[in-house]
């Protein structure tokens, strides 16, 4: 065997280690680049991405406590709390404690955050316009997604 042989034998071996195979690197770049796509559609709101799916989230299901909701968004309550009194100083939602069990902290729309949810309607919209995204495409690998986080999901529950 000649040494160019076994250099591209060697390029060959390492090939699954390059940036451009990685499905956890595509995914990274694809949910930081789309991230940074809403910030312009939620800067006039005063709302980080995070902020944008809390409230999502409070629309599906309002008067949840931080465990809930975190347990909905994945995200432990370290993460939420400062993102939650952001939102409620902004009048978006607001914080309080069970009196049945003062652990509990449950999260309520305000009056501002529940008339946003007809402002945001348009903010789904615009994403995809600004991602040039054909719909078709867009479910297709929205379903794809939903079946990797559901497997990724389950899996952990197995652990």
């Amino acid at each position: 065997m000649n040494t160019n042989t076994r250099q591209d034998d060697n390029k060959n071996k390492y090939d699954i280690l390059r940036l451009d195979n990685q499905l956890c690197f595509s995914l990274y770049v694809c949910s930081k680049e789309i991230i940074r796509k809403y910030k312009s559609l939620l800067d006039p709101y005063n709302l980080t991405y995070t902020g944008y799916i809390i409230m999502m989230a409070l629309w599906e299901e309002d008067k949840i406590t931080i465990k809930e909701l975190g347990k909905k968004l994945f995200l432990d309550s370290g993460t939420l709390t400062p993102l939650l009194k952001k939102l409620e100083a902004q009048e978006y939602i607001s914080r309080n404690r069970s009196k049945e069990d003062e652990r509990n902290v449950y999260i309520s729309l305000t009056k501002k955050g529940r008339d946003f949810q007809d402002e945001a309607l348009s903010i789904p919209e615009k994403l995809i316009c600004n991602l040039n995204l054909d719909l078709k495409d867009g479910a297709r690998l929205l379903e794809e997604l939903h079946k990797m986080m559901n497997t990724l999901v389950l899996s952990e529950d197995k652990e």
